[in-house]
């Protein structure tokens, strides 16, 4: 058996979501289902120094680029009450069966990382399936192609390890490890541990 992983290089990523927008455009996805999503984790204050003058302190952010792990141990697939839930034995990849699932988010609640998710159109679960059809054609998923900083990467888990080495999947604003998530993440260099975080994610209209 095969195990398909990502790679995803903190340092590198500046939250331009085009990973995130080339997967929603792909499959069509309404406004509330996201297969991959961009989170901006921060934190920081202004304190004023002896002249007056406002300066930043402890100010740091990174993005982190999200999706379904393919983990070794998927809660999704373990928890799933009608086996809609499974995982591939040839490539490792955590996908649904629309024709058994029932919508009932069990998969959801299940996932340390909330990836699957219900679409309330059809009544079933929806969730990354590493762009399948895309890998079966010879091609690498639509977010690893769109990223314009190369800060992602796909391939054979074993292979991408050889390549980047194990990184560390437990970084804030992610949980801690217990499904074996076939994801290596390379740290951004402000990045913080996993029940350690002093910051918080920062949604769009707080950004803006």
């Amino acid at each position: 058996m095969s195990q398909y992983g990502f790679y995803f290089n903190q340092a590198n990523c500046v939250g331009c979501k085009a990973c995130q927008v080339a997967c929603k455009e792909t499959y069509k996805l309404p406004a509330e289902n996201l297969y991959r999503k961009v989170l901006n984790y921060q934190n920081g204050s202004w304190e004023k120094d002896d002249a007056g003058c406002f300066v930043p302190k402890d100010v740091f952010g990174y993005f982190t680029s999200m999706a379904c792990n393919h983990c070794v141990d998927p809660a999704c697939v373990a928890n799933c009450p009608t086996g809609a839930m499974q995982k591939d034995p040839d490539t490792g990849i955590v996908w649904t069966d629309h024709e058994v699932c029932i919508g009932c988010g069990t998969c959801n609640t299940s996932c340390p990382y909330g990836a699957p998710q219900v679409n309330e159109e059809t009544g079933y679960t929806v969730k990354c399936d590493m762009c399948a059809d895309e890998i079966a054609l010879g091609r690498k998923p639509v977010c690893v192609a769109a990223c314009p900083m190369r800060a992602l990467d796909f391939g054979d888990y074993s292979e991408l390890l050889a390549k980047y080495g194990e990184g560390d999947v437990e970084i804030e604003p992610l949980p801690a490890n217990t499904t074996n998530p076939c994801t290596i993440i390379n740290p951004h260099p402000k990045a913080q541990k996993s029940g350690e975080g002093t910051g918080s994610v920062v949604t769009l209209g707080e950004e803006l």
